[in-house]
């Protein structure tokens, strides 16, 4: 058998075999359908969204009218105000975002940063301790006791000091890009 012939019998067959299931071709008007009737009969729980884009409502504050550009965003975040007015502050509480912006009516509670914040955190403190942990003990070489003494609480000063503006920064950041979650799942 000549290897041409071989792939022409093979491609009547779109998608292989997986795992001993066979591969269903899927039409592109209906693929949703198609997804959806396949997990289901799998017994899979499969949720997809679309992302939901904020637009500033027009009738609001004339400030407020455009998304906000990205620098002013992450500034106004930094520093906790509501990134799209810059009036209002940002938090309820130490983390806790604001459900929308008394002053603009942002909807500051469907952005969500999840678990970016503390990635960045850590990013940051990291790039701050182990250089300063490495230059002190090439230098004047410490006991354990001392470098435990310095840099343990100093870690837990600055995570605890960056942490916040980092979120306010990345919210900020969120909401000029638009990128908010739909209401049903933002519980706000």
């Amino acid at each position: 058998m000549k290897p041409s012939s071989a792939r022409r019998k093979n491609s009547a067959r779109p998608f292989p075999a997986v795992h001993g299931h066979d591969a269903v071709p899927l039409d592109p008007v209906s693929s949703g359908d198609q997804i959806s009737a396949a997990v289901a009969d799998r017994g899979i729980l499969l949720s997809v969204t679309s992302p939901t884009r904020w637009q500033p409502d027009p009738a609001g504050d004339p400030q407020a009218r455009d998304r906000p550009p990205l620098l002013a965003a992450l500034k106004r975040g930094l520093c906790g105000r509501c990134p799209v007015c810059g009036q209002a502050p940002l938090f309820d509480g130490y983390l806790t975002v604001r459900a929308a912006c008394p002053h603009c009516a942002a909807p500051l509670g469907r952005v969500r940063a999840d678990d970016v914040p503390p990635y960045f955190t850590i990013l940051v403190v990291g790039h701050i301790i182990v250089p300063g942990m490495l230059v002190l003990e090439r230098t004047a070489a410490p006991p354990l006791w001392v470098q435990t003494a310095i840099w343990v609480p100093l870690t837990l000063v600055l995570t605890l000091a960056l942490l916040r503006p980092i979120k306010g920064a990345i919210v900020g950041a969120m909401l000029s890009f638009g990128m908010l979650t739909p209401v049903e799942d933002a519980g706000v």
